[in-house]
């Protein structure tokens, strides 16, 4: 067998070893740097360095833990010189002075979170318990608390209580000890409980109650109609959006807030519904001058059995690609 046949082989047999594990390790690498874009990067540098290092792959752990151990370290590396991503809500306390519309932060003054497209990791369909497992890992509330943590402590917590590797698998992805893990373990549990003491019970997307609350959100837009939003929205909602600081909490401040700055009139906003982060969510656009309808970013809707208790809008463009569809809408 020739060199090139052999190297042949070799890539032929790492991709049917390694290949069903990359959507689960986009997942892990989302949840530790809460952005799709780098979570992707970060992928393509661990199947690189698994090549690399695969000739001496021996076979002591399961391919799966070897590959979560390069994937862990390629996150932990690059989270060094990185600001942590946050939402607006992690950044300071709901705005409560006079009423203004709202500015955006200066560009590149605050790293943001980014939503995650479900169709990115949506596991196999005969394994519904795994997607329900999925979905809840990268709800957005418990992402946005994960990067909190310190990234070590954000890689024990994931790797044990999501993933569910044993404290002895856990220290030895590390490389450090098991009491180690533990502390580590007892530490991030406590931060996370102070940043998000209750967490919510959400309604799935695929859920008649949250498509029709998606629906009605969309509905209010589209219809320039603050009146629906009464009907979406808990008395306790929270409204925040990227690139803006303040954020709002409360039904009437919320919808205070869209009406009087964003709604705009019937016909200025278009969306297309889809899911993100295991929440109903909606591609936006809006009408521009030319009459054009152009990319505006995603909004993520956190449905409960009471109403949508969070709206968190990502006011990116490019995000609007990354779920796979157009820039500008077309008849």
């Amino acid at each position: 067998m020739t060199a090139h046949v052999r190297a042949a082989a070799n890539q032929d047999q790492f991709a049917a070893e390694t290949e069903r594990f990359r959507r689960e390790l986009l997942a892990h690498c989302y949840r530790m740097v809460g952005s799709a874009h780098d979570a992707e990067d970060l992928v393509q540098e661990t199947y690189l360095r698994a090549w690399r290092s695969y000739a001496g792959f021996e076979g002591r752990a399961s391919i799966r833990s070897w590959l979560y151990k390069i994937a862990t370290n390629v996150c932990l590396t690059a989270l060094e010189p990185r600001r942590i991503r946050v939402l607006p809500s992690g950044l300071t306390g709901p705005y409560d002075g006079p009423d203004r519309p709202p500015s955006p932060v200066a560009l590149g003054e605050v790293s943001w979170l980014e939503p995650l497209p479900d169709r990115w990791i949506a596991p196999a369909a005969d394994d519904p318990a795994a997607a329900v497992i999925a979905r809840e890992s990268l709800r957005l509330a418990l992402i946005a608390s994960l990067q909190h943590l310190p990234a070590r402590q954000r890689a024990i917590l994931i790797l044990r209580e999501v993933l569910a590797f044993s404290t002895a698998e856990t220290a030895e992805l590390l490389g450090t000890t098991t009491a180690a893990v533990k502390s580590g373990l007892q530490r991030a549990r406590a931060r996370l409980d102070e940043l998000e003491p209750a967490p919510e019970e959400l309604l799935e997307p695929t859920d008649q109650r949250a498509r029709a609350l998606l629906d009605g959100y969309i509905a209010a837009f589209e219809r320039s109609d603050a009146g629906l939003l009464e009907q979406v929205l808990r008395t306790d909602a929270t409204l925040e959006a990227t690139p803006f600081r303040d954020w709002q909490v409360g039904r009437v401040k919320c919808i205070h807030m869209l009406d009087a700055y964003v709604l705009g009139a019937p016909g200025d906003w278009q969306m297309i519904a889809t899911t993100a982060n295991g929440q109903p969510a909606a591609v936006v656009y809006y009408r521009e001058a030319d009459g054009a309808f152009r990319a505006n970013g995603i909004v993520v809707l956190a449905p409960t059995a009471t109403g949508v208790s969070r709206v968190i809008a990502f006011h990116h463009s490019a995000l609007v690609e990354m779920f796979g569809f157009p820039d500008v809408l077309t008849d």
